[in-house]
């Protein structure tokens, strides 16, 4: 994927100084064009051409200065700020590195390879903005993420492709942020691009399709419709096809455009028929501009030969241009039609429009989508209940897929070279014949495996994996081409391998009809050639339930895989499943039940039956890789799935919240179908990249009952330590939740209520509202118990400093309350225990990060404190003097508590009091947390509130000294307080058994 947005690239490229760009190409080809050095470069070791090619490049052609010449902005050798690796070289600004450089010898054909250990060099370097790898032949850029670069060939670079990369690598151009400004720029150029092709794409199709209502509802093509007993659902059909042709014809158009601009077709072939049509109409010859639109689609269809006068049109064929007999027979108002293609057709879709805003065309357009269909129904249409939310789609971000498909079918594709002993450092000119022969024999084989390889995405979508898959697949035999080239001498190039791989490996099904019709586009688009037919894609790319298959319940879109997709289940199943299928879909009582007894406990939930169906369908030995909702890990409504899959798993990555729109976080999952391994890899995403954390060990789970992910060796062995020193909280005590009695709560009653607000690490913190005691049920959850401790329901995730959940408790010291369900009460029933001691405990911090990693699987999404949860809490064995400790300094807490509170209360009721003649203010409850004029500031707002005068300098001078005189009180408490928590914490620590570095970790981690 390009860098750089191509109209924003143009206008960089135009400013720069031509003659100091054609100075600095002559020195780059007087060097790295010469057949002899390129050829003894071949030859040479990485270690023994590094330096040399470092000031050749970086200091001769891009005018930097090399370590240890003065002032020097070139280093090699650069050393991490953590750790003791080292990268190859860096570009230096103020003594940081704002690039690092990695370098392998020629022998590395394919720069992927080292991707991965330049970005971890970068990761390693706070200030690094850019990332440059090369095998001294081939040279790559990137800013900031792994996923865009521009890769250039040294030894063939052209004048006008090096003017890029002066652009990119010069270092008056490096130092002053250049390409990332252009990065920056290019962003927010396709952002509007975007968004102001899409609205002018969204208003056509909205009025086209009006427009196709107002004049086609009586045309005879729907005669079977218009002769239909139930009127109304006749006109709903005919108002639904209509619909769909809309966007079929769309769909055409946007083919043209794009082709128009990629020399498949005559440029401005559209203008020229919109100006053929309007200069015929001028001279009186009238007929409809679709008609015209229709000729020219049926050559696309069935080609044109071209004379002296007119071009030639290639059949490109592939089923969009084929006959339709309802889209041809259709009516269209000619100005509508003119001035919207007019519109449409003035963007360039090869420098403005790629094929990647398709999917972006495509997300934008599911409400509208739905908006119609509820139009046409004549139902309400709910923004917030659209066909994204409901049938869980979104489009997935190029790095994702990028992963995904690397990781499953790449790794399939390294198992196969290894397999076949496909070594890129033993191809090399000049070999002996019998080497040679094995070699190619070796390619030959992999690029049969390689033709016969089957990869699915059961919930397609607009085709983002799809598209993917095609380009690694591309570049795969591109690969060999090169390998073979090397062999053998000349340029080897598989012919039409882009409508190969489209026949034969990428398959994908969706609900979505639209969905469907756009992926097909989008492959067309990546894969058209000129004078080169498109694939028929309906027998790759189908629509269909992927989950149901039965018409009773799914109707039409009921899809059997057997019928499908017969040759590929025959043999066994598809050989890669990858996707982002969708979850969270409201579905009827009867599909729930379907998917419950047809897939697995739990199947109700779409993304665990996608799961559980992707599994059935892979073959032995078979990749999988989906990204899906993080509850997969360790929800309990996934339990089953997770079993079915432990022996499997490869890989699991937290990639936190991917989408803005999603409040749920999501993990890419991998596995490899029948292939049991001991381990499996834990993987993070930091913005656009995936960094491994470690290996988890499979028997951990049976230990902590989930999926553990992002967490690195060292928290696990601290986190057994942990287990090894403790037995369960509801071991040693009952937990439930407070009664159901919000609906009886108002401002009269004889009981105070509480709620989860009012318990405070502190303590009770005022109350609800109040309840009719008479009104309760005598149950025991709604009152508090004896040896008891309450704490809040919700526990909350906190993110800064850094990542963390704040588990809240108290001890109620008055036993007088209701408490509702927003509450939960631990009882103790181990003499061994206090609910003192039980409190400190889940207000310290080591229960707290234990919580965060080993139980809740480090989310961030609402979590609760139910018996799920305190049935995995750890606590330590303990002495009756370990206990007698924990309580006194639980005393000593509580009346520093008592006391900051008291004195928070008492300046909060004088201010209030003495300056505002109002009982409460939010600021002054916590007033401490202020600075004076803050203060100052709420007590004359609230004063002109009042229609009092703001405060005098008498006033203010007499505030100032009674805050002084709290403030210094207040701070010497809360310093006691955090002298008396910091001692329970390291107490708990001693208590399981935590070494030095141990604590150190925790505290480091838990603010």
């Amino acid at each position: 994927m390009p860098l750089y947005q191509n109209s924003v690239l143009k206008t960089y490229l135009a400013q720069q100084d031509k003659e100091l760009v054609s100075k600095a190409y002559k020195k780059f080809a007087k060097y790295f064009h010469n057949p002899v050095r390129q050829q003894n470069i071949k030859k040479i070791k990485e270690e023994g051409f590094q330096q040399k090619f470092l000031m050749e490049l970086f200091v001769t052609v891009f005018g930097y200065t090399i370590n240890p010449d003065p002032k020097f902005n070139l280093t090699t050798e650069f050393k991490n700020e953590k750790g003791a690796k080292k990268a190859d070289g860096a570009i230096l600004k103020e003594d940081k590195a704002l690039g690092v450089i990695e370098l392998k010898s020629t022998k590395l054909k394919d720069l992927e390879k080292i991707r991965q250990q330049a970005f971890d060099y970068k990761a390693n370097q706070t200030e690094c903005i850019y990332v440059i790898t090369s095998n001294f032949e081939k040279l790559r850029f990137y800013i900031n993420n792994a996923v865009e670069f521009e890769e250039f060939d040294l030894f063939t670079l052209t004048e006008e492709r090096f003017q890029l990369m002066y652009l990119c690598l010069a270092k008056s151009n490096i130092l002053s942020n250049v390409p990332l400004n252009i990065k920056q720029a290019s962003i927010q150029e396709e952002k509007k691009i975007t968004d102001d092709f899409y609205k002018a794409y969204s208003i056509f199709k909205r009025e086209l399709f009006r427009d196709l209502v107002k004049r086609n509802m009586k045309n005879e093509v729907f005669r079977a419709e218009l002769n239909n007993e139930d009127t109304d659902r006749g006109t709903k059909n005919i108002k639904s096809t209509l619909f769909k042709k809309s966007q079929k014809l769309i769909d055409r158009f946007l083919f043209v455009f794009f082709a128009e601009d990629s020399t498949l077709l005559t440029s401005n072939s559209v203008k020229r028929i919109l100006d053929k049509w309007k200069a015929d109409n001028d001279f009186g010859d009238e007929k409809p501009l679709y008609d015209l639109f229709k000729q020219y689609f049926h050559f696309l269809d069935t080609g044109r030969k071209g004379t002296t006068s007119r071009a030639e049109i290639f059949a490109y064929n592939g089923g969009l241009f084929k006959p339709d007999p309802i889209l041809d027979s259709l009516l269209i108002d000619n100005d509508l039609l003119y001035k919207h293609t007019d519109t449409l057709q003035t963007y360039n879709f090869e420098s403005q429009v790629d094929v990647n805003i398709l999917g972006h065309i495509f997300e934008n357009s599911l409400n509208e989508i739905e908006s119609v269909n509820a139009e046409i129904e004549g139902a309400s249409f709910d923004k917030q209940k659209t066909k994204r939310k409901k049938d869980g789609v979104y489009y997935t971000p190029k790095y994702i897929t990028k992963y995904i498909v690397d990781n499953t079918v790449g790794k399939l594709c390294n198992e196969k070279k290894i397999e076949l002993n496909i070594i890129t450092d033993e191809f090399r000119p000049n070999r002996q014949t019998e080497t040679k022969r094995r070699l190619l024999s070796a390619l030959e084989a992999y690029r049969e495996w390689l033709l016969q390889l089957t990869i699915l995405d059961p919930a397609c979508g607009s085709g983002a994996f799809l598209n993917q898959t095609l380009d690694f697949l591309i570049k795969e035999h591109q690969y060999l081409d090169e390998l073979q080239t090397i062999l053998l001498g000349g340029g080897f190039v598989f012919p039409n391998i882009e409508n190969t791989i489209l026949e034969n490996n990428i398959y994908g099904v969706d609900l979505n009809e639209e969905s469907v019709e756009i992926a097909k586009l989008s492959l067309w688009l990546r894969t058209a050639q000129p004078r080169r037919k498109l694939n028929n894609l309906s027998e790759n790319i189908k629509c269909g339930n992927s989950l149901v298959s039965v018409k009773n319940i799914a109707g039409s879109k009921a899809f059997d895989w057997n019928l499908g997709f017969p040759d590929i289940i025959q043999k066994g199943g598809f050989d890669v499943i990858i996707g982002n299928p969708p979850y969270g879909a409201k579905l009827d009582k009867e599909t729930q039940n379907y998917l419950n007894k047809n897939y697995i406990k739990g199947g109700s939930e779409t993304v665990i039956s996608f799961i559980k169906l992707s599994h059935d369908l892979l073959i032995d030995g078979g990749k999988f890789g989906f990204i899906i909702p993080k509850a997969f890990s360790f929800s309990s409504n996934y339990k089953y799935i997770r079993e079915l899959l432990l022996n499997e798993i490869d890989e699991i990555v937290d990639c936190k919240k991917v989408w803005k729109e999603v409040k749920l976080e999501q993990v890419i999952v991998g596995f490899t179908k029948n292939n049991t391994s001991k381990t499996y890899k834990t993987l993070l995403r930091k913005d656009q990249e995936i960094i491994e954390i470690g290996q988890i060990l499979k028997q951990d789970y049976e230990k902590f009952g989930f999926y553990l992910n992002g967490i690195s060796s060292v928290e696990l062995n601290v986190a057994n330590i942990i287990l090894k020193n403790s037995r369960t909280l509801n071991k040693i005590a009952k937990n439930q939740r407070g009664g159901a009695l919000q609906k009886l709560v108002n401002d009269s009653g004889n009981v105070k209520a509480l709620g989860g607000v009012n318990i405070q690490r502190e303590g009770i913190i005022g109350y609800k509202g109040l309840i009719n005691k008479e009104l309760i049920d005598l149950d025991s959850k709604n009152f508090i118990n004896s040896n008891s401790l309450l704490a809040q329901n919700i526990v909350s995730h906190i993110s800064n400093p850094v990542e963390h959940i704040k588990i809240i408790a108290c001890i109620p010291l008055e036993n007088d309350y209701a408490i509702l369900d927003t509450i939960n009460q631990i009882t103790i029933n181990n003499g061994t225990y206090s609910n003192k001691f039980i409190c400190a405990l889940l207000n310290s911090k080591v229960i707290n990060w234990y919580c965060y990693r080993f139980i809740y699987g480090k989310a961030i999404r609402t979590m609760h404190f139910d018996n799920a949860i305190t049935d995995r809490i750890p606590i330590p064995f303990i002495t009756k003097k370990d206990l007698k400790f924990v309580e006194d300094k639980m005393d000593k807490l509580s009346d520093t508590n008592e006391e900051i509170i008291k004195n928070r209360s008492s300046f909060h009721d004088y201010v209030c009091a003495m300056y505002t003649n109002e009982n409460s203010s939010n600021k002054m409850i916590n007033w401490d947390k202020y600075d004076l004029k803050k203060i100052n500031t709420e007590i004359n707002l609230i004063r002109v509130n009042n229609n009092l005068s703001k405060m005098n300098s008498d006033e203010e001078y007499k505030l100032f000294e009674i805050h002084s005189k709290s403030k210094n009180l207040i701070t010497k408490l809360i310093n006691n307080k955090n002298e008396i928590v910091n001692s329970i914490d390291y107490k708990m620590f001693e208590l399981f058994n935590l070494n030095e570095d141990s604590k150190n970790l925790i505290v480091c981690q838990m603010p």
